[in-house]
C-alpha cells in the first residue's frame, strides 16, 4: 500500500512530501561508497547520516513523486567532480535531501532517509520496505559480519533501478522534477563542484 512521507530539514525552513511510497515503487538501499560519505562530512553530519559502518540509507524513486512545499529557496547543490552526482540539500541547517542525475532526462531521485519522517502511525520501515541491497562495500568500515554486503553493485539491484527508470520515463516523470526548471531544463540553483583542496580537508575528517 503506497503512503505519504514527509520531507524536513532539521530546522524546519525546507519542507515537502514524497507521494506513493511503497516497497513495490521505490528502492531501499544502503550505500557505502565513498562519495556518500564525503558528502556526509561535507554537511558536517555524518554522525546523523552514516551508520556504523558508514552507510548512507538511500530511498530511491522518481523526482516527480517529491514536491518541496516550503523553503525552496534554502536548497543548495553541490557535486563532487564536475562529472559527479548532483547532490541536494538544504544550505539552512545542511540537512541532506536527495542526490540526482546531472540531467531531468533520467528521472531518478536518491531520497537520504534522515530528512524523511512518516506523516501518520506507519513506520518508516513499513512504508519503505526492507533494505534491497547493502552496496559498494568496498568502502565500508569496520566488521560487517552478519550482513550481507556486495562489493560493488549488484546485477539484480542494477536491473530492478534500470525497470523503475524505464517505467517513470515512460509515464513522463522526467517533465516533473523539484530541482530543474522546466524551461531551461537546468538545475534550479548552480550547483557547487568541490575543489581538489576541499575535498582533501574533509577527507582528512
Amino acid at each position: 500500500m503506497a503512503t505519504r512521507l514527509a520531507v524536513n530539514c532539521s530546522c524546519g525552513a525546507l519542507t515537502g512530501t514524497v507521494q506513493g511510497v511503497s516497497h513495490h515503487a521505490g528502492n531501499r538501499i544502503v550505500c557505502y561508497c565513498d562519495d556518500c560519505q564525503t558528502f556526509a562530512h561535507f554537511l558536517g553530519r555524518a554522525n546523523e547520516i552514516l551508520d556504523a559502518h558508514g552507510g548512507t540509507e538511500i530511498f530511491q524513486t522518481t523526482p516527480a513523486h517529491l514536491q518541496i512545499t516550503a523553503g525552496e529557496d534554502r536548497l543548495a547543490c553541490m557535486r563532487l567532480s564536475d562529472k559527479g552526482l548532483l547532490r541536494w540539500y538544504a544550505a539552512c541547517c545542511r540537512t541532506p535531501i536527495g542526490n540526482t542525475v546531472p540531467t531531468r532526462q533520467i528521472p531518478f531521485v536518491g531520497v537520504i532517509h534522515s530528512c524523511l519522517q512518516t506523516t501518520d502511525s506507519t513506520s518508516i520501515d513499513t512504508a519503505l520496505g526492507p533494505i534491497r541491497a547493502r552496496v559498494n562495500g568496498r568502502f565500508a568500515k569496520g566488521d560487517l559480519s552478519g550482513l550481507k554486503v556486495h562489493a560493488r553493485a549488484p546485477v539484480f539491484y542494477l536491473l530492478r533501478v534500470c525497470g523503475m527508470l524505464l517505467l517513470a520515463r515512460l509515464r513522463g516523470d522526467h517533465l516533473r522534477s523539484p530541482f530543474f526548471n522546466l524551461q531551461t531544463r537546468q538545475p534550479i540553483v548552480i550547483p557547487h563542484v568541490l575543489e581538489d583542496e576541499e575535498r582533501r580537508k574533509i577527507s582528512l575528517k
